[in-house]
């Protein structure tokens, strides 16, 4: 590209980033498609706000509230924007043009761009959406699940498949449990030249319940509007580990009330639309719960997801952390199962958590299965630089 073009491309790229009439002093005047999409950024980001006040920009276009308008919006900005920037701007129309409402009618909901976000509002939305809607939504949200577990499931499965076996080792097999690979390598200090071979001290076996239940997992999930894109990536997992034998998964949801949806973990979406998203938190009453259900505590790992803002007893919430470690529970906090990195979060409570010993972070989905694989061996959790969090 010669320089006089890669100047005027700039003044292009300028000119679609100022907005407003002609060519906004940049000396370069939209056409065609730039004109178009110039236009649905205007729509978006104009200089009124959903209040009516200014917002200071240069933009003066609007959506307004006619669902006609806003299906012509939706198809232009697929047109003219990758699915990314899509889901960036359909984002951004919910918060700062108040189009909540348009998403209970079917046909709004076929025209946009499916992702985790998409699915919190939709869940949010829950109790006041129209029968004629609720299948359309099902349908939007299960996309999104089977989007995820193609994504999340074959990792999983295989790091936690991996921690459950080397869990299951024992040291003092019988004969026909010994695994001579390991135990060969576990005793090469123990070579003897003269003789040629390996004096076998210590045994590495298999474990014998290869088909049973290894582990319990018990997720107890914030579902305050805040954790929403959490609450989805958690049925999900869920759903996975369900899946898995070895594994007898758990999934708790709670805000004042505690609700159990270990029976629904077949089918996540089912898990979604049975949360209540918003309300007030009970982390004390709903780790309560969990504790009356931990049968196995050398075998079990309590993943708290939550940002910690406490509205019931804190004092005996920390009570019940401790007397869970205390009785060979693997407890996991985990500030957001997104991502996002962290959010907002209380940060007196994080620091009593981690005082003791289950400190607080923030989890990317990529990231989970390596938490819960160093949980399940009881070794330290991969926790991410927490000055990246803040």
């Amino acid at each position: 590209m010669s320089g006089a073009s890669e100047a005027q491309e700039r003044l292009r790229r300028w000119r679609l980033v100022l907005g407003g009439g002609g060519a906004d002093g940049t000396g370069c005047e939209l056409r065609g498609e730039d004109a178009a999409m110039d236009a649905a950024l205007s729509a978006l980001y104009g200089s009124r706000r959903p209040d009516g006040s200014d917002g200071g920009g240069t933009r003066t276009a609007g959506l307004g509230a006619s669902a006609p308008n806003v299906a012509r919006w939706l198809g232009d900005i697929r047109t003219y924007f990758p699915t990314t920037v899509v889901q960036v701007m359909q984002r951004d129309a919910i918060e700062r043009l108040g189009l909540s409402a348009l998403l209970l009618e079917p046909e709004m909901l076929e025209a946009v761009e499916a992702d985790v976000h998409l699915v919190g509002t939709l869940l949010s939305l829950n109790k006041v959406m129209p029968e004629t809607t609720k299948e359309t939504a099902r349908a939007v949200v299960r996309k999104v699940v089977q989007q995820l577990e193609a994504q999340l499931s074959t990792r999983t499965r295989a790091t936690l498949g991996g921690a459950l076996d080397r869990s299951a080792r024992i040291s003092r097999p019988r004969h026909r449990d010994i695994d001579w690979d390991r135990t060969i390598r576990a005793n090469l200090k123990n070579y003897l030249p003269e003789h040629r071979t390996v004096v076998p001290e210590r045994l590495v076996g298999h474990g014998r319940a290869a088909q049973s239940v290894k582990k319990d997992v018990v997720l107890c999930i914030d579902q305050s509007g805040s954790m929403a894109a959490s609450v989805v990536y958690a049925a999900v997992f869920g759903a996975v580990l369900a899946s898995m034998r070895a594994v007898a998964t758990r999934l708790v949801v709670f805000d004042t009330a505690v609700v159990d949806l270990t029976d629904e973990l077949d089918d996540p979406v089912d898990v979604l639309f049975g949360t209540q998203l918003g309300g007030g938190t009970d982390i004390n009453r709903a780790l309560a719960y969990c504790q009356s259900q931990i049968t196995r505590p050398a075998d079990t790992v309590v993943v708290l997801i939550s940002d910690l803002y406490e509205g019931g007893i804190r004092d005996e919430m920390l009570k019940r952390v401790a007397a869970m470690k205390a009785s060979g529970v693997q407890f996991v906090t985990l500030l957001a199962l997104s991502d996002e990195g962290a959010p907002s979060y209380d940060r007196d409570h994080a620091a009593a958590l981690a005082a003791l010993g289950a400190p607080a972070f923030a989890c990317t989905p990529d990231l989970f299965p390596e938490v819960m694989a160093a949980a399940i061996e009881k070794r330290p959790l991969p926790i991410p630089d927490m000055t990246e969090q803040r």
